[in-house]
């Protein structure tokens, strides 16, 4: 029976800030083309009022409107601009616009929204691209985490921080302004389209917020598991994320080097129509691999000659314990150690209690347990029971620093709180 190594919960927790918002679209559909008929038809018709505004009055409405939200958002007039350009797909034949008209006319198809109005939970950590300047003994580290506004949507939203020395969580002060990005290439496929987006590198990471841009997320992009993935020299940030239509889910695949620049594409295959695939940080002998839930309760190892096609795996994990005996799942990419490969894992039990679990893979066959907690490494304390899903604890990625695991966790579906623990005490408690 293994013991349960001690854990420190830091006293750092992450909130949900209404205030923050971003520009978008008003409709669901981002672009004009898929508007109905009904729609469009209204669409003609705003454009006719605003065109039927004097010169001065158009100035001046298009004045009270920068006036109204000076300093909430960079750019706003080039954001005016590029909305009215993408509304001529929707529009009839029309006299030529006036700079000022196309201005206003783009601010009457954009709403703020605010992304993280409800929760910001489910974080995933990795090692920052850029560790100059960092104190002797600390690490800089990018946070994901899932923000939920309005309508139940999910977005992904990123903060930094630093690990220190002695094992302290110090955030980054995060930016009160939030941008999504540009769409810059769109490529439709059989399986869905595959984008590219790109975000002002001038913008501070924390302003950059990737909000649904294809049919298939229209209804939330969520829990991106990010591992910093190596290939010989070359290193890149993948992720794989729950992308739900409103009435479907699916596993899909984003791609960063500099998280300024991403290219988000849909993954093909059996395994990629649950959720909680969580893609190695390195080719295992010779082949990609994940770890997955194929079956709504059990552990797969999963392999693939490439990226995007992941056909039936193999299982590995069956619930063994109480707390997991409604279903088990991965809680982020298998960490590389000296041991073996670390993986975190969430089981649920009783009146949908979730908690985090761990097991240890064989280094050269991962579908080799070698080590498994018989108790939860971390479930909910009673501070951390109530919120919009009660009872749930629940990561998608922790960190290796020196002999320290940090695990950022959500709390409740609402917030995200932080705990460490020895690598060395975690190791024996699975020792078996």
């Amino acid at each position: 029976m293994s013991t349960i190594p001690s854990l420190t919960r830091q006293p750092l927790q992450l909130r949900p800030d209404p205030s923050r918002v971003v520009v978008r679209p008003f409709k669901p559909a981002t672009e004009p083309r898929d508007l109905n008929s009904k729609d469009k038809s209204r669409a003609n018709r705003i454009t006719e009022r605003v065109l039927s505004l004097d010169p001065d009055t158009t100035v001046s409405q298009l004045a009270d409107v920068l006036e109204n939200f000076r300093g909430r958002h960079r750019q706003l007039l080039e954001i005016f601009e590029q909305r009215a350009d993408e509304m001529e797909e929707a529009l009839d034949d029309h006299e030529a616009f006036t700079p000022a008209q196309r201005q206003l006319l783009g601010a009457y198809f954009l709403h703020e929204y605010s992304f993280e109005a409800s929760a910001l939970f489910n974080p995933s950590i990795v090692r920052h691209p850029d560790q100059s300047g960092i104190i002797e003994g600390g690490l800089r580290f990018i946070l994901s985490l899932r923000a939920v506004g309005e309508g139940h949507i999910s977005s992904l939203t990123f903060l930094t921080g630093v690990i220190c020395p002695d094992g302290r969580i110090l955030m980054d002060p995060k930016s009160q302004l939030a941008s999504i990005p540009r769409v810059a290439n769109r490529r439709p496929g059989p399986d869905g389209d595959e984008v590219e987006i790109i975000f002002r590198p001038e913008d501070d990471i924390s302003e950059r917020v990737i909000f649904p841009v294809t049919d298939s997320q229209a209804n939330g992009i969520e829990d991106a598991r990010f591992v910093e993935f190596t290939d010989g020299r070359h290193k890149t940030y993948y992720a794989t994320y729950t992308a739900y239509s409103g009435h479907s889910i699916r596993t899909e695949l984003i791609e960063t080097s500099t998280f300024d620049r991403f290219r988000m594409m849909p993954m093909r295959g059996p395994a990629v129509r649950n959720k909680g695939m969580a893609l190695f940080p390195r080719r295992v002998n010779g082949r990609y691999a994940m770890i997955g839930r194929q079956d709504n309760e059990n552990l797969y190892l999963i392999y693939s000659d490439d990226l995007q096609n992941w056909e039936d795996g193999t299982p590995i994990m069956r619930p063994a314990q109480p707390w997991e005996f409604v279903q088990i799942g991965n809680c982020g990419p298998p960490i590389e150690t000296d041991e073996g490969w670390l993986l975190l894992t969430h089981g649920v039990g009783p009146v949908r209690r979730y908690s985090i679990g761990a097991v240890l893979l064989h280094k050269d066959d991962p579908s080799k347990v070698i080590g498994r907690l018989t108790e939860p490494l971390l479930r909910p304390e009673q501070s951390e029971r109530a919120g919009y899903v009660p009872n749930v604890v629940y990561t998608c990625g922790a960190l290796v620093h020196g002999k320290r695991l940090v695990v950022p966790y959500g709390i409740a579906d609402t917030i995200t709180g932080f705990a460490t623990l020895d690598l060395d005490e975690l190791f024996a408690a699975m020792r078996t």
